[in-house]
């Protein structure tokens, strides 16, 4: 602490005038901060986890209304989740072979999508390069994706049936041709526009189609292709479960079927949750893969 004494005018001496200390106003602003700090990394905490619980008790307190007013046709929240616990108490039991535990219904299942789902990424992700940069195979295939699109996946599998005389092949056939419509044009599309700059230096390089298709092409419409991966996945696990319930077996969507032959409507509601925990899963990791590639998110 420095003091100053200051002498009147008159000859007298005034009361000293103490400056204010560094090192004690130091520690209060630093202090401040933090408490700021603190308060701000609170509140981003809170608006993270405050929306979805409130949204996860909105949907338990209508589901335990309709449950009320069906006057228990509906399982109650409790009941289900009680249920719940058993069934997973034991997720991988085997009892003969169409009745196994919920786990190795989901492994089944994804099994299935990850088959199809390959070949289709085998097949489609390179016609899409090759429709994407050539003018003459773009107009020649756009109408017959045009038209083979909307096509409801279900109706591909009575053909699989027939074809390869066989549930499990069927069910694999449809995830493929569910799955390889967006990886087909997100690449195409990603291809077009590709800067013509790029491909004019390509020319003047005089670079190969190999060449580039793998330093020119591949990483622009790396973003393109991982958007188009990612709507197939989602529309593949959409449809094994539908087709498994038409095909039978083991599976996701069979497991649901056969809890409804049963009258099981609690099994139902839990099958409902995972089949929705397991699309959240593959959502957010091919998100989360899709992000790490894209230059605008990073820059963001």
């Amino acid at each position: 602490m420095v003091s100053a004494v200051f002498h009147s005018p008159t000859g007298g001496k005034t009361a000293p005038v103490t400056a204010p200390s560094t090192a004690t106003t130091t520690p209060t602003l630093a202090m401040t901060a933090a408490k700021h700090q603190r308060a701000r990394q609170w509140h981003a905490f809170w608006m993270a986890v405050l929306p979805p619980l409130m949204g996860l008790g909105l949907l338990i307190g209508l589901w335990a209304l309709v449950s009320i007013t069906t006057k228990g046709s509906i399982p109650s929240p409790y009941e289900t989740g009680v249920q719940a616990i058993e069934i997973f108490s034991d997720p991988f039991y085997r009892k003969g072979p169409n009745d196994q535990g919920v786990g190795w219904n989901v492994l089944m299942s994804l099994e299935r999508v990850a088959v199809g789902f390959g070949l289709a990424a085998l097949v489609g992700i390179p016609a899409g390069f090759v429709i994407g940069r050539f003018t003459f195979l773009s107009r020649m295939f756009n109408p017959l994706i045009s038209l083979l699109r909307p096509v409801s996946p279900l109706a591909w599998l009575p053909i699989g049936l027939l074809v390869f005389k066989g549930a499990n092949p069927a069910a694999i056939w449809t995830i493929f041709i569910c799955s390889i419509w967006p990886m087909i044009i997100n690449t195409a599309v990603g291809v077009q526009r590709v800067p013509q700059d790029y491909l004019n230096v390509a020319r003047v390089l005089n670079l190969s189609e190999w060449k580039i298709a793998t330093t020119i092409l591949f990483p622009a419409v790396l973003p393109y292709m991982l958007t188009g991966v990612r709507l197939a996945v989602g529309t593949a696990w959409l449809v094994i479960v539908a087709a498994e319930m038409l095909t039978g077996g083991v599976g996701i969507g069979f497991w649901v079927w056969d809890e409804w032959n049963n009258l099981n409507v609690k099994n139902i509601i839990i099958a409902i949750f995972v089949i929705g925990g397991v699309g959240l899963v593959l959502e957010y990791a091919l998100i989360s893969i899709a992000t790490a590639f894209t230059y605008e998110d990073v820059q963001s």
